[in-house]
């Protein structure tokens, strides 16, 4: 019912940039939350960041500023701004958001987590 696909991943030098996209796609009323979520190698599953529909942005300590969430509501859209990245940036990064979905009844809803399939960053010289 609903989708989400990342896109932007690849490999990056110590120190360099990569932006991430999210698109969500289908029978969609509303997303109240959307963020990113990495698994490195070895690692448990962490937060990155989330950013919520009014714009309200949460960061995990290792990536306080050098990495931005935003969002495009209009087009149930999510970014990624990765600068200065480091190698234990590597990871699969996995776009999440926490939907409204809507149904074949007029005015019902359900309420959706959804996950991407995930794309890789590797950051290595």
């Amino acid at each position: 019912q609903v989708h989400l696909v990342e896109s932007g991943g690849g490999l990056v030098q110590p120190g360099g940039s990569l932006r991430l996209s999210c698109a969500a796609s289908g029978s969609i009323f509303s997303i109240n939350v959307m963020g990113w979520y990495r698994r490195a190698p070895g690692k448990q599953r962490e937060l990155v960041a989330t950013i919520t529909s009014d714009g309200r942005t949460n960061y995990a300590d290792s990536v306080k500023g050098r990495f931005t969430i935003s969002r495009d509501n209009d087009k149930n859209r999510e970014y990624l701004q990765m600068n200065s990245l480091k190698p234990e940036d590597t990871a699969v990064y996995y776009c999440n958001a926490k939907v409204m979905g809507s149904t074949s009844t007029p005015g019902r809803y359900i309420d959706l987590e959804v996950w991407g399939q995930g794309t890789l960053v590797t950051v290595s010289s």
